[in-house]
């Protein structure tokens, strides 16, 4: 008898099931595979059991994925000026007194303290370690705050109603 998966010509072949192929194969490549069991022996075939976890692994395959769920970001709270400003003023200090501490411009710190220019990190870190506060914080992506069904897009917001 020949082996079906090598080519070997031996004196006896094992029927095993191989990727949901049923072949004859020697001992040696009967490895590879499961040994089969017919359908008259009872229970489900394994080529069927095969079938089905193909099927399976593919409804999980072709389900939509959320790629942003569960991942958090760091970014700069909403009214970062005012709490830089506040926390300056509980310091004591006015704006040029600050600017000269943490070796930066007062008109910068002005537009930054009036949320009229978004801070760098470098600028960031400065302040926080100056003023003993917190600007950035961590934010869970994916989430939507009091978002319901009837606030996704449909056709009826494009089409004009007289």
């Amino acid at each position: 008898m020949i082996c079906e998966m090598c080519g070997k010509d031996v004196p006896q072949t094992r029927t095993v099931i191989v990727e949901g192929t049923r072949l004859n194969v020697c001992p040696g490549c009967a490895k590879f595979g499961e040994d089969y069991r017919s359908p008259s022996a009872g229970g489900a075939p394994v080529s069927q059991t095969v079938i089905d976890q193909r099927l399976e692994r593919r409804e999980r395959r072709m389900k939509s994925k959320d790629i942003y769920a569960g991942t958090a970001s760091v970014e700069l709270i909403e009214d970062y000026g005012g709490a830089i400003r506040e926390a300056r003023e509980a310091r004591g200090m006015d704006l040029e007194q600050f600017a000269a501490s943490i070796q930066e411009k007062k008109g910068l710190l002005a537009k930054v303290e009036a949320n009229n220019q978004i801070p760098d990190d470098k600028l960031i870190k400065k302040i926080e370690k100056a003023l003993d506060i917190k600007l950035m914080e961590t934010v869970q992506s994916g989430t939507t705050v009091g978002g319901s069904r009837s606030d996704k897009m449909t056709l009826a917001n494009f089409i004009k109603r007289e």
